[in-house]
């Protein structure tokens, strides 16, 4: 009798392993499913282009059993509200700036500390590494899982007539800049004498047509997609910070999926990952011709002098930042 359970168990077993795991039955690796994904920009955001196609991929390789639903223009909230969402369940993805996440992970937002990286490729190749990982490790701890690193840029000043071009550090003095909760953005703000305030960037365009803002920090796809450039005249190629966007999940959602399936996701977030890499790229490049045709002064401050004086922007976090990656950092 007892070899007869035991060649029934193993029976069992095998079948299991056969089947992807004994986790998930059949009925819930076909399950339907339907992905919410939010965005606070619109359409034309490189992050919105990027998972059109994640939908595309996903949808065909699942025969539409999981859809994805995207939302744009804050449908769903700001980025805060979305990050929020995907914590507490009520949003399934999104893709926001790193420090964004730092309300509820502080390490996530070291990539933001200001010029770390001096090309995309440089940026590239710190954000798919190890210490990019380790900086994430804790979104896990919350209900948030990451699929891939999308990419912003690097941010850029821009001001109003009003306040005049940034030619220098001392033009950034008691400049009213809205910037995002991005901790390590307001305090290089700061250290180079602005006054950051925080804004949803929803509300921002209407803020600077009111004059509510001398200033406001962003890369250039973001700056001219948003159509930033009807309410500033002048940008300033800072560069100051590097804008990872983690594309994340909602863990328990993952959590829930088979293997086929979460493989699928993975590499349909690869591909994405790579289209808004070339398109960030190349709409950094591109725009800058399409600003000035729009009527922005552009000018290029020395960077060195912008360096110098935003160095102990990093001792600034040494109580907030795990030590160990501070000096990775370094």
């Amino acid at each position: 009798m007892r070899t007869k359970k035991l060649i029934t168990l193993s029976f069992v077993l095998a079948t299991c392993f056969i089947m992807g795991g004994c986790g998930k039955t059949t009925s819930e690796k076909n399950k339907e499913i339907t992905l919410v994904a939010g965005f606070s920009t619109n359409d034309s955001d490189p992050r919105v282009v990027a998972t059109e196609l994640f939908k595309e991929e996903v949808e065909k390789a699942t025969d539409g059993r999981i859809k994805v639903e995207i939302h744009t223009d804050g449908e769903l909230g700001a980025d805060s509200d979305l990050i929020t969402g995907v914590v507490n369940g009520t949003v399934d993805m999104t893709a926001s700036s790193a420090g964004n996440f730092g309300v509820y992970t502080p390490n996530v937002g070291i990539s933001a500390m200001p010029f770390l990286f001096n090309s995309f490729e440089e940026a590239w190749e710190f954000v798919d590494s190890d210490i990019e990982k380790e900086a994430e490790a804790g979104l896990k701890d919350v209900n948030v899982k990451v699929l891939a690193h999308y990419d912003n840029g690097f941010r850029c000043v821009t001001t109003s007539e009003k306040a005049g071009p940034i030619d220098g550090v001392s033009d950034m003095n008691g400049l009213v800049i809205r910037t995002p909760e991005n901790q390590v953005v307001m305090q290089t703000m700061a250290i180079l004498g602005a006054e950051p305030k925080v804004l949803d960037f929803t509300k921002l365009y209407d803020a600077l047509k009111n004059g509510e803002f001398d200033a406001q920090e962003n890369p250039i796809p973001v700056i001219y997609n948003n159509k930033l450039y009807e309410v500033q005249d002048n940008l300033s190629i800072t560069n100051h910070s590097y804008d990872v966007m983690p594309f994340v999940i909602r863990l328990d959602i993952w959590d829930s999926l088979s293997i086929d399936d979460q493989a699928i996701l993975m590499e349909a977030a690869h591909k994405a990952e790579t289209k808004n890499r070339e398109l960030v790229k190349s709409q950094t490049e591109d725009y800058l011709s399409k600003l000035e045709e729009e009527g922005m002064h552009i000018t290029y401050p020395d960077l060195e002098e912008f360096k110098q004086a935003t160095e102990s922007v990093i001792d600034s976090f040494k109580e907030t930042y795990d030590p160990e990656l501070l000096d990775k950092i370094k």
